[in-house]
């Protein structure tokens, strides 16, 4: 249900609304499934319990995200506001792990956190980008009506979508039946 290709935390949060030019397709539309995003990202280890007010704000940050990374490739300037909820965000504390010991002596790893850690995790992930080297690096998928970001970390920066899996292959396969394609049809 959820990807996890970009490259980034943030990128990955704010890739969670599919086809936004067209149709926008919502994939963390209630809390239930907001919490499902954060243990299949691994920011928690169990789901958290949210409310509507939690919704609302990772809602608030995954748009100042996407409009931060977005703004250099569609030729626009950012703007003080998402700047501002970005760092609004990546002020408190994230989450931290701590080491739990089990029943039989052995130590885990555990996360747990409120929301509002998690949120500090993804803007402050969303900072380092869009503050960072790897800035210049954000691109947006090529296949349409995608509009998922990644980090391209490819050897020449060429990589053109967001992921092999659904992108990348629909725009390979659709290249070879244009190749196969007997002239004037």
């Amino acid at each position: 249900m959820f990807t996890f290709w970009s490259g980034n935390l943030a990128l990955d949060f704010a890739g969670t609304v599919g086809h936004r030019d067209t149709d926008r397709q919502e994939l963390v539309g209630s809390p239930g499934l907001l919490a499902d995003w954060v243990t299949a990202a691994g920011i928690l280890d169990e789901p958290p319990v949210l409310d509507e007010h939690d919704h609302a704000q990772a809602v608030r940050l995954r748009e100042a995200v996407y409009r931060l990374a977005a703004a250099p490739l569609r030729g626009r300037a950012r703007t003080a506001e998402d700047v501002a909820v970005v760092n609004e965000f990546a002020g408190p504390a994230p989450v931290r792990p701590v080491l739990v010991v089990g029943g039989t002596g052995e130590l885990r790893l555990s996360r747990t956190g409120t929301m509002g850690e998690v949120l500090a995790v993804v803007a402050r992930s969303a900072a380092e980008l869009v503050g960072g080297p790897d800035a210049a690096r954000v691109r947006e998928c090529e296949s349409a009506p995608c509009t998922r970001l990644y980090v391209d970390t490819s050897r020449g920066g060429s990589r053109r979508w967001c992921g092999m899996r659904e992108c990348g292959n629909r725009e390979k396969a659709a290249a070879f039946r244009s190749r196969r394609r007997p002239p004037g049809q």
